[in-house]
Parts: structure tokens; sequence; C-alpha cells
């Protein structure tokens, strides 16, 4: 729907469901409207300067969109550069300074080299806003304008996202010129995939990994993208589902952009089979095989629903969205299911032991969430055990428990010393094996012979025997 009209150069906004290809919607037109190096036209052109500019939100995105390019012009001769954060900033500027036809980048980075002159933008004849909705939503609505500012007037710009709040027809009302509305279906209600069958279940919290580890052995189970609220969540999920024998890796902001890239190639390339993510992975992101979309806990909002399930059931596929709801999330939930319209009001309570979690996701009676039996926790010894229970029966030293290696004749020996009396009748509780009186005179006692300890001993073990011979 809209290449005949991106082809003319008209400025657009572009809105349809996840999966529907929205890459090689923008990305066609701007091949085919670059000019390639074999054309007489390119010896017009500044040499080595960028001819479109394609921003996208997040680091993966940009990187799955820069592939999709390369591919698809691979008989031009286009070049085609990727920039983000993350990395360093030498092999971008090298190429850059070579000379590039495309750009594709996240704004960041795309500032700093602009900043740094490196990057040149006054000369490209395309602007594309990859997932527009999600780079007002991370704060990076004045660097999208920046960006522009930097391009000509006379530019194509162009707008793509699966949602089209109210922030991105205002954007497009300010930097467009009579910008096309393109929309592929009829209304927000249709932006999930029909092809996706969605679970709605209340679960608890410490059984959410064992159904987990159920649903991955489910009769149809593929590939399975878990969703996590936050990246230390997303580390924990990870390990724990690697801990029950599964191949799993977490995706998160605090990995270092190799490790993020890596454990991407790996699970595209079938040697992981569960990515544990935040929304870093909700945008854009598409992955052949993904059976399952699991959100681990309640998304925060509709949109954050619609894309995150929007990583199964691609390109005509089906797929299966699971979505846990806490009791503290009920609320929430509900917002989400009466915004879209969906018949999931009352999620059911549901245990990694449910019939119905057995029905439902076809997993096989008698399953268990672990096919690797648990590693045998180490325990130390604890052979000082002795030691601190004496020291902290002689920091309590009050009528509830007698001292187990208590010397009494040094308490004795040393109340004579201080008073002959004294000796005498401390003598009846100590031969009857029975502790000092409790009353009044145990914390007496107690705090006297803390300041023993500092050097005041006969006068504090004198006062403690004085204690004794009080009448209860």
């Amino acid at each position: 729907m809209t290449l005949s009209v991106a082809l003319m150069g008209t400025d657009l906004i572009g809105q349809a469901r996840t999966g529907t290809g929205k890459t090689l919607a923008f990305g066609i037109p701007v091949l085919q409207r670059s000019v390639v190096s074999t054309d007489a036209a390119y010896a017009d052109l500044p040499q080595g300067k960028p001819q479109a500019l394609i921003v996208a939100p997040t680091r993966e995105l940009a990187l799955q969109v820069s592939n999709d390019l390369h591919l698809a012009s691979k008989d031009l001769g286009l070049r085609v550069l990727t920039v983000y954060g993350g990395v360093g900033y030498d092999t971008q500027l090298d190429t850059l300074e070579a000379g590039v036809d495309i750009v594709v980048g996240t704004p960041g980075r795309l500032i700093d080299l602009a900043n740094r002159k490196a990057l040149d933008l006054s000369h490209v004849h395309a602007v594309v806003l990859d997932e527009a909705d999600e780079m007002l939503d991370l704060g990076f609505l004045p660097d999208v304008q920046r960006l522009l500012s930097m391009t000509p007037e006379t530019r194509q710009t162009m707008l793509f996202s699966a949602t089209m709040p109210a922030a991105i027809v205002a954007l497009a009302r300010t930097h467009m010129r009579h910008p096309m509305n393109i929309r592929a279906e009829s209304s927000y209600d249709t932006t999930m995939v029909p092809a996706t069958a969605q679970f709605i279940y209340q679960a608890h919290d410490l059984d959410k990994p064992e159904i987990i580890g159920r649903v991955l052995q489910a009769e149809d189970a593929g590939k399975i993208i878990v969703f996590t609220r936050t990246k230390r969540q997303a580390q924990r999920v990870a390990d724990d589902l690697a801990e029950r024998g599964f191949s799993a890796s977490p995706l998160h902001g605090d990995m270092a952009q190799v490790a993020r890239e890596k454990a991407l190639a790996k699970f595209r390339e079938d040697k992981i089979r569960v990515l544990v993510a935040t929304d870093v992975a909700a945008r854009g992101i598409d992955v052949a095989g993904v059976s399952h979309v699991i959100n681990y806990t309640c998304p925060e909002d509709d949109k954050t629903y619609v894309h995150r399930i929007g990583r199964t059931g691609r390109a005509g596929a089906s797929g299966i969205a699971i979505t846990f709801v806490d009791w503290a999330d009920l609320h929430r939930w509900k917002m989400i299911n009466k915004t879209l319209d969906l018949p999931f009001d009352e999620p059911q309570e549901t245990y990694s032991t449910s019939e119905h979690l057995y029905h439902d996701q076809g997993i096989p009676p008698g399953t268990k969430g672990r096919i690797v039996d648990p590693a045998p926790v180490e325990r130390k010894p604890r052979e000082d055990r002795g030691d601190r229970g004496d020291r902290g029966g002689d920091r309590r030293g009050s009528g509830e428990r007698p001292p187990r290696n208590r010397d009494r004749n040094r308490t004795r020996t040393r109340s004579g010393a201080a008073s002959g009396e004294a000796s005498s009748s401390t003598e009846a509780p100590a031969s009857s094996d029975a502790p000092a009186p409790a009353g009044e005179g145990a914390p007496r006692s107690r705090n006297r012979r803390r300041r023993s300890r500092g050097g005041s001993g006969g006068g504090a073990t004198g006062g403690g025997g004085d204690a004794t011979q009080q009448p209860v």
C-alpha cells in the first residue's frame, strides 16, 4: 500500500500491525530513489555524503533494519552504515570518512557524530523514523527534532509504527509536508495479529519459572521470548531457566553491546531457545520460529502489550502469547483489556499444576518444569557454632539459660576476694546448678559483667555476688 506513494517522494505516515513488513515498506523506496555509483548522476552528488537517513529507537532494531537493507541493496552497490552507542567511534568515523550512501542509527550516536562534523545530513533526500512512537516514549523527541533540522526542507519524510498516538500526529504536522496517512488496519483493535492465541493467567511470582519450564516442553513449543519489567529480573529468570536445563540467555541494557549482539545472534541461529529480555527487544525485532511470547509481568500499558506479543505470529505464521498477571497488577491489566477490547477481564488463577494450563498449552501429562536434576547445595561445616554460642551465652548472662562452659570457681574466688560473706552466700545457687534469679538482679549482673571486660573486674563481680543475696 505504501510503495506507489513512497516511490513518488510523498511524505507519509504508515501504520500497520506488527510483523507485516514495515521495514521493506520504507526500505525499498529509499533504495530505489538513491543514486547508485554506476549512474551518471552520481558524479553530481557530494562524494561520500549520505543520501538517506533512517532513525531507529534501539540498537537491535537499527542492526536489523541495516541487515535487511544490506540484503536488498546487494546488487545495487549502495553502502549502508549502522551507527549506535555502546561501541567505539573509530570504525564508524573511518567508514563515514570513506563515504556512505545510507545511514541507519540511533538518535544519540547520530547526534554525537553530527557534533563531531563527521556526519553531514545536509544532502539527504529521505528521512525515515522507524517505531516513531517508541522514540517519543524513550525521550528522543528533542534529538529527533534536532536531526530533522540538519536535513534539507525538501526531503521526503516517512514515519512508521504499529501505534500512532497524538504526539506523532503533532510531530508530523510540524516536520512533514502534506503527509499521506496509510493505515493497513481499521483501528486499534486490529493492531494484534489474528493468528496469535492469547492466554492471560493470574500466577504467583515464585511459580512462574516452573510454569515456563513446562510450557517449554509443550507439543508445539519452539523458540520463546520472555519479557520482564526490569533488567535484574531478566538476568534472574534467565539464570533460573538455565539452572533448570534450558538453553536461555538474557538481553537487557546492563549487558555490553557485544554481549547483546551475541545473544540475539545465538537466538536467531537456534543455539539458544529462550531469550529473556526487557522491552529493548520488544520493538521491531524479527526472529523466525518464535512460537511463544511470555510476559513474565503485566505490561505497563496497551502499546507495550501490542508490541511484545507482536514478536510471534509474524509474516502469516501463528503464535501463542501468554501473560502472567500478579494480584497487584489486576487493575493495570483490566485497563489494557478494556482499551484493546479483549475478552480477558478476569484472568484465571493458574499454577504449574493446574489442569487447564496443561490443556491450553498442550503440555504432556506428568511434565515437570525441569529437565536436569538440581545441583546439590554444598553446605559449609559450621565448626565455630559452639564458640559463638558460648560467647552469646556470656553476653546474655541472664537467668534464661546457664552458660555451657562457664568457670564457676572463678566467680566464687573473685567474690571471696572482694567479700567473704558474698562467697558463702553464692555457694547455694552454684551447688544446685541453678541459674541466678531472673528478677531485677539479672540485668544488673549482665551490665556490670560487660564493664568488667573494660578492666573493672573485681568490683563488677562482687556486685554480681551482692545481687544474688537479694530476696526474690
